[in-house]
């Protein structure tokens, strides 16, 4: 299959055009051909090691995510199917149903026995929505009712409280267009979306569950499911509630990614990959975006070609368990062989028409590309800092956690760090934390951050309290300016001398890295060592990551250090980036390289207990 030529005319930031889409979807579906059962029922992908729901679980999940990218291409094509994809996974449907529960080379897990299967019931009911015309309408009677038969047990109530309950709403809305079960799928989408409602904290933003947990998610599921959902059932009630929001979040969202494509790496699955680029792709669906179509396609096909160029496919063309390449430490339990394939939402754009302006007018420059920026992120504690410089992304996190967070594993990597970039890391155990503040034990062990509690935003600021040691506070406030961050961390009641560190950007050795500073400004000693932090999901080791060290002082101690994490060739040192002054009261007056000036109160007022 030849690559499309690149027309850089209309596309001068990616070269792509659709035929690329097309093109990168038959490759990705051809690719996973070798790996079908005899009938085609299972998609059991090579890998290190099984999902923990198991190979015939994950076989399924094979099966049903690549079946999703096929609707996609197939229905963008409107029925058009040069490869026979569909006929391939019309033959999988009836193997997989004949005898389900069955251990043999075909047969897909029930959903009583493997709970993992409600979660990729929702990828086959979609993409037989999708596909309805050319796949469902053309089964035999005996192969529906058997599908059906197979999908209706994602009716019940969700099995996990989290965007789960989305794969519910999901399968729901094939079963009321194919007139199975109306009634039941109805009252399944209004309960699924009542317990999503809970957790849409507004400005655009859920939370994946009870626990703040602000990721990725947003944009791939809990926005994606209910607004493609209304948008599919011509529901203008529920779009109209819907699609506000998700305009809302994607005006959050597309400042996330870097020039080079990359979305900021955090949170959690984020072996999905280009997925990222399917809520703004939704809005352009919908009309229910603050993008342009150029800008829209100029996001989707930079995330795109950013993983493709790095090696996200392996020799035999497969989605890899990694963000480049393979990266275990990455990689959740959950996830098998098959997961990455939910990258298949990133394909969302093909169900626009050719002769839609996301495909013909020219690409547009990001956010990130414009102009520096500085923003807060709704509710969720998080604070977005770009340059435009270097086209750089950099999140700072003061509210976003997760249910495991703080746990007998530890912190969260995806969650627990003060920063993340799309660049860098995050390091992974047992290397020093990136990005982290801690309190060192005798031995030399670093306090955990645990859940954080949100306390002041600001356009250039974000503030959160944590508690790493029983009786110990801790208030950390991240002030940003262009590319410097100025990180303030008040110790509450910490035993007198205790050992702290503060570390920065996590970053590789070579010329095309970035350039990771750290430079102390008060409450620290002068030295800033380099610590090995091992490889990191942008790439292999060596990286170091810079720290500086520091020692506790009576009831109330403060420190600040100056960082920064930048693209640009030779850039200036830390210490020129800020003179920092504090008063008697501990406030931090700030004055920045350019003249501007800036105030850090000490402490900032908030909750004390996570």
């Amino acid at each position: 299959m030849p690559t499309p030529p690149e027309d850089r005319g209309l596309s001068p930031h990616t070269g792509w055009t659709r035929a690329h889409w097309e093109h990168t979807a038959d490759r990705l579906l051809l690719a996973v051909r070798p790996h079908a059962s005899p009938r085609g029922g299972l998609i059991g992908l090579p890998g290190p090691r099984p999902s923990w729901s198991g190979a015939r679980s994950d076989g399924l999940e094979g099966f049903a995510r690549t079946f999703l990218l096929a609707a996609l291409r197939v229905a963008g094509a409107r029925g058009a199917d040069p490869h026979g994809h569909l006929d391939r996974y019309a033959a999988g449907l009836a193997a997989g149903t004949r005898t389900p529960g069955r251990p043999d080379a075909e047969s897909w897990p029930l959903m009583a026995d493997t709970r993992q299967a409600v979660v990729e019931s929702a990828s086959i009911a979609l993409g037989l929505r999708l596909t309805r015309p050319w796949l469902w309408d053309r089964l035999d009677d005996r192969t529906r009712r058997r599908v059906a038969d197979w999908l209706l047990p994602a009716l019940g109530p969700s099995p996990v409280d989290n965007n789960w309950w989305l794969f519910g709403l999901t399968v729901a809305g094939f079963l009321q267009d194919a007139g199975v079960e109306t009634d039941r799928a109805a009252a399944t989408a209004d309960r699924s979306l009542a317990r999503v409602e809970d957790w849409y904290l507004g400005d655009g933003w859920y939370s994946d569950g009870d626990n703040r947990a602000f990721d990725h998610y947003n944009s791939w599921a809990l926005h994606l499911y209910p607004v493609l959902h209304a948008h599919l059932a011509g529901d203008r009630d529920l779009l109209d509630r819907y699609g506000p929001r998700l305009r809302a979040h994607l005006d959050d969202h597309v400042r996330l990614f870097d020039a080079n494509g990359a979305p900021v790496p955090y949170g959690r699955s984020l072996i999905y990959r280009f997925a990222a680029a399917a809520a703004p792709w939704l809005g352009t669906l919908t009309g229910h975006t603050p993008l342009s179509p150029g800008a829209t396609r100029r996001l989707a096909s930079g995330s795109l070609r950013h993983f493709l160029d790095r090696g996200a496919t392996d020799h035999r063309g497969l989605l890899t368990l990694g963000w480049h390449g393979p990266h275990p430490p990455l990689v959740q339990a959950y996830s098998g062989p098959g997961s990455p394939y939910w990258a298949a939402k990133g394909f969302l754009g093909l169900l626009l028409p050719p002769d839609h302006p996301a495909w013909t007018d020219p690409e547009e420059p990001l956010p990130a590309e414009r102009a520096d920026t500085a923003r807060p992120l709704g509710p969720t504690g998080l604070l977005v800092q770009s340059t435009a410089a270097d086209g750089l992304v950099r999140l700072h996190n003061h509210g976003s956690n997760h249910v495991a967070a703080g746990g007998p594993d530890g912190d969260d990597p995806g969650y627990a760090r003060f920063a993340y970039a799309t660049r860098t890391g995050p390091t992974d155990a047992p290397a020093p934390a990136d990005n982290h503040f801690a309190l060192l034990a005798p031995d030399g062990t670093a306090s955990r951050r645990g859940p954080a509690v949100p306390l002041t935003t600001g356009p250039d600021r974000a503030a959160s309290a944590h508690t790493p040691l029983p009786g110990v506070r801790v208030v950390s406030t991240t002030l940003v300016h262009g590319r410097a961050e100025l990180r303030v961390h008040l110790v509450l009641d910490a035993p007198e001398g205790t050992p702290v560190r503060q570390t920065g950007w996590a970053v590789a050795e070579g010329p095309d890295a970035p350039v990771s500073q750290l430079h102390p400004v008060h409450g620290y000693g002068p030295e800033v060592v380099a610590l090995p932090t091992g490889a990191t999901l942008q790439g292999p080791a060596p990286t170091r990551t810079p720290a500086v060290h520091g020692n506790t002082r009576g009831p109330v101690s403060l420190f600040a250090a100056l960082a920064s994490l930048t693209g640009e060739p030779d850039p200036a040192p830390a210490a020129a980036l800020a003179e920092v002054r504090i008063t008697e009261e501990g406030a931090l007056h700030v004055t920045w390289w350019d003249g501007a000036r800036a105030r850090v109160a000490a402490p900032p007022a908030g909750p004390t207990t996570p």
